[in-house]
């Protein structure tokens, strides 16, 4: 295998009932990733809801993060803002911490061309003194950024790559004009076993925070090529995924259950997301498959 498996977790933010950092569940967090070879972490992206954070809580949040990954993983920090001023000053906020990346979805609430985003991108980057990314996330911002703008940022030589979470069918085209020379970073939980096995090294998700041991055997099982061990996790991820899609209660609140219950403490779903209601918490832990993934651990679910 010439390239190197990445496994980047896009974390969640813990906090207090006031809604500061919580640290003991940050560290914890982490650390329950670098344990199941997690090499890399996206910090205050969507999963990290930066958007919903107070400045001082985003602040601190970068920095503890740096010290407890302690250099261990790739550590790449989300930026992305509304406009090019906002999203200037939270590159200035975090680019003198040890971190190896900005990354910067396209800016949202208003409608912006892809000349915009080519002027923002390329602005943004002369000024930024770490590695920048693109981030495409359409599906939430309602801004696409198309295959010719992501080939001409490509030129750019302080832009590294692109997280890509839409269909992979619209990055494949990046891919198969520039190679190995442009990083890009899938978000396919779905398709993971059929991407490894065609080559596909680069993935970030959320939900490998709810489960890295599935993630490193996913790894390991590619590495082995044992495709058929590596479909069954597939086929697990994917229906974890369904259920906390489907269920009837707010994602973030579901996630934090399943966070807590992994010894993980804190509220990873700010207000004005709601709680998840008792009976909703015995409904979401009745999923067979939920069952499954702490069967085989001592649990102690831990809160705020």
């Amino acid at each position: 295998m010439a390239k190197p498996i990445k496994m980047i977790t896009a974390l969640g933010t813990p906090l207090t009932a006031d809604e500061d950092l919580h640290l003991p569940g940050l560290e914890a967090h982490i650390q329950d990733q670098l344990a199941h070879s997690i090499n890399g972490f996206l910090v205050a992206g969507t999963m990290g809801l930066m958007q919903l954070l107070k400045e001082s809580t985003y602040r601190q949040l970068v920095e503890q993060s740096v010290l407890f990954n302690a250099g261990k993983a790739e550590l790449l920090v989300g930026v992305g803002d509304t406009s090019f001023v906002r999203t200037r000053d939270r590159i200035r906020m975090v680019e003198d911490f040890d971190i190896d990346g900005v990354v910067v979805v396209a800016p949202y609430f208003i409608k912006f061309s892809q000349e915009d985003l080519i002027d923002y991108y390329l602005s943004l980057a002369d000024l930024s003194s770490r590695p920048l990314y693109l981030y495409d996330l359409p599906q939430t911002t309602g801004t696409k950024l198309e295959v010719g703008t992501v080939l001409r940022l490509a030129e750019h030589p302080n832009i590294h790559g692109i997280k890509c979470s839409d269909q992979f069918v619209t990055i494949r085209p990046v891919i198969d004009a520039i190679g190995d020379e442009f990083r890009v970073i899938v978000a396919q939980p779905n398709l993971m076993d059929v991407l490894l096995r065609s080559g596909v090294y680069e993935h970030l998700d959320g939900i490998y925070g709810l489960v890295p041991e599935w993630i490193e055997k996913m790894v390991a099982t590619t590495e082995s090529e044992n495709w058929e061990e590596l479909a069954l996790v597939q086929r697990d991820l994917s229906e974890l995924l369904r259920i906390l899609i489907s269920f009837s209660a707010p994602l973030f609140a579901s996630v934090t259950v399943l966070l807590n219950m992994r010894g993980i403490p804190g509220n990873f779903a700010p207000r004005p997301i709601r709680p998840l209601t008792a009976e909703e918490r015995v409904q979401l832990l009745e999923f067979p498959l939920i069952q499954k993934i702490f069967a085989d651990k001592s649990v102690s679910s831990v809160e705020v």
